[in-house]
């Protein structure tokens, strides 16, 4: 299936841009006339890696696997989009390499990922920008607009109807029609739902009384299985309203609401918005563990405020596939490789985010 180029990429490249991301390190090198894949040529070490996690890099990790692999012969890498919480207890459990998870180590989890890293700990390193779209399918309506009041309120069973007064207050105008809504949620361990319940709890606290968790915890709701059965689910199903990236909901052609922000505007969701809110990001981890925190009620003018960033989880010292992963991870935090992203319905790292990011992996032993 081949995803979808919007106008996404020329918002994602135009921040790019504006943030000033600067040319690779030595070992990043591109050829002059190369292709961005080249970046990888200077870093491969021959080997296999398996790994697994967030459906929401999976399309990013297709794309850096298959650039990555044909610059360097003999590598494999094998990425599994499990969920982010399956990732966890596959990296936990030693039967995978690294893990991807749209949620950075829990406290709990912590000690249980540093014991797998001999004389080292586990690493939270932001790798991926994915904007949360809140897609719908409702005939005949377009330009929806929703507030997070009002998203707490569909999602905990409080807002029943496409017609409810809630809904036709933000979209004057709009022939909402009297059908139940079907509000699709995550089935299984998801970052994805941890980072969108982490919104609702943010900025709808009074409406929304199930704090975030990978899990979903609200009653009623329809589940589906990982971010390509969600935007299936929506793309199929009239009268649905749903949570998934914005590359799956590219992928399969979804309505986008706009959502408002603390500032009181309704956002469409592009690059530019969502590169405002991740800009405001702070790092909250320590040395190379780079766990951040995202301001949901952002009041920056323009900000898209639903965004999440996917780590890898890898091990800073004691991998026995150290090289292996250091090699895949250098590619995927070049320059080279953060750009392929704007193609894919990403956002590129912040450059401030990015060299940092670079310097964890180079760490790794």
């Amino acid at each position: 299936m081949k995803l979808q180029r919007s106008g996404f990429l020329a918002a994602g490249i135009a921040m790019t841009a504006a943030l000033a991301l600067s040319a690779c390190g030595s070992d990043n090198e591109t050829p002059a006339g190369g292709s961005d894949a080249s970046a990888a040529s200077g870093n491969c070490v021959a080997g296999s890696l398996t790994a697994q996690g967030s459906t929401a890099q999976k399309n990013a990790m297709d794309e850096w696997i298959k650039a990555y692999q044909g610059q360097c012969s003999g590598s494999q890498i094998n990425y599994q989009g499990t969920g982010s919480g399956a990732g966890i207890e596959a990296f936990i459990g030693g039967t995978a390499d690294f893990a991807g998870s749209d949620s950075a180590l829990k406290e709990e989890e912590q000690p249980k990922a540093d014991a797998k890293c001999v004389g080292g700990a586990a690493l939270n390193l932001p790798m991926v920008i994915g904007p949360i779209a809140v897609v719908y399918n409702v005939d005949g309506v377009d330009n929806l607009q929703l507030d997070a009041s009002t998203l707490a309120k569909i999602y905990s069973g409080k807002i029943t109807k496409w017609n409810d007064p809630a809904i036709a207050s933000q979209n004057t105008g709009a022939k909402l029609p009297d059908v139940a809504i079907q509000a699709v949620h995550r089935s299984g361990d998801s970052g994805t739902t941890d980072n969108f319940t982490k919104y609702l709890s943010k900025t709808a606290e009074a409406d929304w009384t199930f704090g975030n968790n990978k899990s979903w915890k609200a009653p009623g709701g329809v589940a589906a299985t990982g971010s390509d059965g969600v935007a299936a689910k929506v793309k199929s199903t009239v009268g649905t309203l749903a949570y998934v990236e914005l590359s799956f909901a590219e992928n399969s052609d979804l309505k986008k609401a706009k959502i408002k922000n603390g500032a009181g505007e309704y956002t469409e969701l592009t690059g530019e918005s969502a590169g405002k809110t991740i800009a405001g990001a702070k790092i909250v981890g320590e040395g190379n563990n780079l766990a951040m925190s995202i301001d949901y009620a952002t009041k920056e003018a323009g900000a898209y405020p639903i965004v999440l960033v996917t780590y890898e989880i890898a091990c800073s010292k004691g991998s026995p596939k150290a090289k292996e992963i250091q090699s895949f991870l250098k590619y995927t935090s070049s320059t080279a490789g953060q750009q392929e992203l704007a193609e894919l319905g990403y956002a590129p790292l912040p450059e401030t985010v990015r060299g940092k990011v670079e310097t964890a992996v180079a760490s790794i032993s």
